[in-house]
């Protein structure tokens, strides 16, 4: 399947063959089964697998535009909603969506949010109200993703990292990450904070500012923050974020995520 999906990224003509063409599909759906991963942890470092995200992309190429039905709701496009949601224990408020070649484990929930191709979704998690989990991002279990939370995705180029939370996590209303920056486990976003690969994340909590960039570490509580910086026309602020503390034990549950956020002055 990855030499004929290799062979036919570099040359889009192999896809009139069908052992190629169907090399693609097989592909798609055993990302839809949870069989395959465009990225996974292995050995403690997270990589991503390039020809994964080809077959993606030849997917794109080679799916057909179609009306979707789906009760009062009507798509047109080339990729159907996932299917089978009550045999895979996952649940779905409408008009939540779930694309075809996502993974979602049982336990997940999707309010009116949206879950793109490729991505992977672990069980406990809360895709909350209009929140979005980009192509290829890889969310861990018992994660929140508060209202309005956007996390970005990527297919190319091949083999770029995508975005990463791991388990535990919880990402505050309208956060942004994006450029396969890596939120690690038990991290705690505030609302409104945007990550992207060249965002200073400072950890301030020390005598010293210790300065981190595409990665918060485990535990951090991370908030909104500005730096000061000089121009030619004169100095400005611009947005970093700022690591304020860490999670104590008694805020370990996604339950009591409140009560971390409200200790240290955190909006939800």
């Amino acid at each position: 399947m990855r030499e004929r999906i290799e062979a036919a990224f570099e040359d889009r003509g192999l896809l009139e063959d069908e052992e190629h063409s169907r090399a693609v599909f097989e592909a798609v759906a055993a990302l839809d089964r949870g069989e395959l991963r465009v990225a996974e942890k292995r050995d403690g470092e997270w990589s991503s697998h390039a020809w994964v995200m080809k077959a993606i992309n030849l997917y794109f190429t080679i799916a057909e535009m179609e009306t979707i039905e789906v009760g009062p709701f009507e798509y047109h496009d080339k990729i159907p909603t996932k299917k089978n949601l009550a045999d895979a224990g996952v649940r779905v408020v409408p008009p939540g969506t779930v694309r075809y070649g996502a993974f979602v484990e049982p336990g997940v929930v999707v309010m009116p949010g949206y879950v793109n191709i490729g991505a992977w979704v672990g069980s406990g998690t809360m895709v909350d109200t209009w929140a979005t989990v980009g192509s290829g991002a890889q969310i861990g279990r018992n994660v929140h993703l508060a209202g309005g939370v956007g996390i970005g995705g990527v297919l190319e180029p091949p083999g770029a990292m995508p975005v990463v939370i791991e388990d535990g996590a919880f990402v505050g209303s309208r956060a942004v990450v994006v450029e396969g920056v890596r939120v690690e486990e038990e991290a705690v976003l505030g609302a409104n904070v945007v990550l992207t690969s060249s965002t200073r994340i400072i950890d301030v909590t020390g005598e010293e500012e210790v300065v981190y960039r595409g990665r918060v570490p485990a535990r951090s509580v991370v908030v909104a923050g500005t730096r000061a910086r000089e121009f030619p026309a004169g100095s400005y602020q611009l947005q970093t974020a700022l690591i304020i503390g860490r999670r104590r034990a008694s805020t370990d549950q996604k339950t009591s995520l409140n009560e971390a956020l409200r200790h240290f002055g955190v909006s939800v």
